[in-house]
């Protein structure tokens, strides 16, 4: 029987933390790890009887795998009962911080491995899409849009290349980066004037209003964050209903290169995540194309509409 499975599973102290932990962050063995401050094999042995349960899924990504709790509708009443017990308890509170500090410690090393290529970046992205020209299937996608351009956002703009020709084409132009040198070496390219600004913030927490965008990008960027779908989800709170998003990133793959000499944190996306993220920030699909470039990949070039608010 199920339930007697499921209830022997969260019979235990240590599972019914990780259940706690699983339901808010997607997280790796080596990051759980160091949340719970136990070691691995223990902690392989409590994820293993959870996943038998069907309490926790796991989703690979070449030779990491990351562990969330199940949203099968099966499970959800029961994560629901778990959490609502878990509720004010300090421990539960304590490892939630904890798994907020490893993703925090996450970005502070990704937004310093930036700082360290931002010199060498032109030459790096080359490496991968070869001669495709992004910045311009980019630009040609928004020009294809009825979307008035307003305010354009290029979310994870790095050293401001696709900002140079957004800056000629859109009223005012926003780049955000959480790296300082990608900013500075931006600053360098773009023309001086109120219709440009640059701004250092999270994806994942974006230094933009409500609504603030007629349309974003989010341009190879997405592979790098700690928790992709929250910066979908933010794409989605600062353009206004009715704007345009353009996001390019790669097909899953296996290439475990990219983690070490690029910085990956994903080895892309599978469309059907991608569009249903896409769904839940508001977004509704309306085109996903594929390219073949560098090193075995192939990227994919989505196009989707902000939903208006119904009446």
């Amino acid at each position: 029987m199920k339930l007697l499975t499921q209830t022997k599973a969260l019979a235990d102290e240590t599972r019914l933390r990780l259940l706690g932990v699983l339901a808010t962050h997607e997280l790796n063995v080596g990051e759980i790890v160091q949340v719970m401050d136990m070691g691995q094999s223990r902690i392989s042995r409590h994820l293993k009887i959870l996943m038998d349960a069907g309490l926790v899924v796991c989703q690979r990504h070449g030779l990491w795998a990351f562990y969330s709790a199940s949203a099968s509708n099966g499970e959800r009443s029961l994560l629901a009962a778990v959490l609502e017990g878990l509720k004010g308890l300090p421990e539960h509170r304590m490892d939630l911080d904890a798994a907020a500090q490893v993703l925090n410690d996450r970005r502070l090393s990704t937004t310093r491995f930036f700082d360290g290529i931002a010199s060498d970046w032109n030459r790096l992205s080359r490496e991968l899409l070869g001669d495709f020209e992004l910045g311009p299937a980019i630009m040609s996608r928004l020009a294809a849009s009825d979307t008035p351009s307003g305010t354009v956002v290029d979310l994870g703009c790095g050293p401001g290349l696709l900002l140079g020709h957004l800056a000629g084409a859109a009223e005012r132009v926003i780049g955000v980066d959480n790296s300082s040198r990608m900013l500075d070496a931006a600053s360098k390219l773009l023309p001086d004037g109120p219709e440009v600004s640059l701004r250092i913030g999270d994806l994942e927490h974006l230094p933009l209003r409500d609504g603030e965008a007629d349309a974003a990008i989010m341009s190879m960027v997405l592979h790098h964050l700690a928790a992709p779908q929250d910066g979908i989800a933010e794409m989605g709170r600062v353009v206004r209903p009715g704007g345009q998003a353009v996001l390019a990133d790669f097909l899953l793959h296996d290439n475990e290169a990219l983690r070490t000499r690029y910085g990956d944190r994903w080895l892309g996306f599978s469309p059907d995540d991608l569009r249903g993220w896409l769904q839940r920030a508001g977004f509704q699909e309306l085109a996903c194309e594929r390219y073949p470039v560098n090193l075995g990949l192939t990227l994919m070039v989505i196009t989707a509409r902000r939903e208006e608010f119904s009446v």
